[in-house]
């Protein structure tokens, strides 16, 4: 009868419309760094606030930290990048050199050219801006600006475009911004190897912020940042404890530098811009 035929056919889009959205929902608990809302209020927050605490492998916004926490730790983080600090220290950890063969220069040399051609428009800091990259902390004096898209740091966790980076580095300077250069991040969960296969570990240096010990709750406004933060004293579980601290062994996630407007294999994979390097290294094969 032509009632009951047009309720079977309901019925059968129905069910396979059920079918797509039960099949979608397990493959997005499947995926890494994917977790189903707990509350109907965490479901309703704006999808950039959720691409910026998911992305560089930080737990939303970062486990045990308020956001003004996480401003120091991420303004103590840019502190460490800056030059004159070490590179080697209790709150940093960095991967070791490689030995370097020459397909590595040839996949640098690549990387490199996808970058420059990626990035060139945003030699105008606004059409950045216009892209969905943000200024972090615009109004601390710093030696490199970071301008992140989150969304960008959310893919590169899957996924590497070297025309895409996480971050975009500038100069200040009297008229606005000059661009330098580039930074790409990987989760804080990625192995050297995985580093390796995204830009050669003999030509880069890629590094994680480690060893955080936030103060206690009650004291965080007036703590002693000597011993707290990422320039504190304070680097290990046992000596967070006993000041009551909370003890993070890792905070964001794995980042390279990449300075494609010099000359060098060292000057373009430096930890920041005009690092101290031996300028007698060999540069890059060009392109053609």
């Amino acid at each position: 009868m032509p009632a009951r035929s047009q309720f079977a056919q309901l019925a059968t889009k129905f069910g396979m419309l059920f079918g797509v959205l039960f099949v979608v929902t397990v493959l997005l608990a499947a995926m890494p760094g994917h977790h189903a809302p707990a509350a109907q209020q965490e479901s309703q927050q704006p999808p950039a606030t959720q691409l910026e605490q998911q992305s560089q492998g930080m737990d939303p916004p970062m486990a045990g930290m308020d956001m003004d926490e996480a401003k120091a730790s991420e303004a103590h983080a840019v502190h460490d990048m800056t030059p004159g600090q070490p590179a080697h220290n209790a709150h940093m950890h960095t991967t070791g050199p490689r030995p370097q063969a020459p397909e590595d220069l040839a996949r640098a040399r690549e990387i490199v050219d996808q970058l420059r051609d990626g990035i060139e428009k945003y030699r105008d800091y606004h059409v950045a801006l216009a892209d969905g990259y943000k200024i972090f902390l615009p109004n601390l004096p710093q030696p490199e600006y970071h301008f992140t898209n989150y969304r960008n740091g959310f893919l590169e966790a899957f996924a590497f475009e070297p025309s895409r980076p996480t971050s975009l580095l500038y100069k200040k300077t009297a008229a606005g911004y000059e661009l330098v250069g580039a930074m790409h991040t990987m989760p804080k969960r990625a192995t050297e190897e995985q580093l390796n296969e995204r830009i050669p570990l003999s030509v880069a240096t890629w590094h994680l912020h480690t060893n955080l010990c936030m103060p206690p709750r009650a004291q965080s406004r007036h703590a002693d940042w000597t011993k707290f933060g990422l320039r504190g004293s304070i680097a290990t579980q046992g000596a967070c404890d006993a000041a009551g601290g909370r003890f993070h062994p890792v905070i964001f996630g794995w980042m390279v530098h990449v300075y494609p407007y010099e000359d060098s294999v060292d000057g373009i994979f430096a930890m920041h811009h005009h690092d101290q390097v031996d300028r007698a290294n060999p540069h890059l094969p060009s392109r053609n």
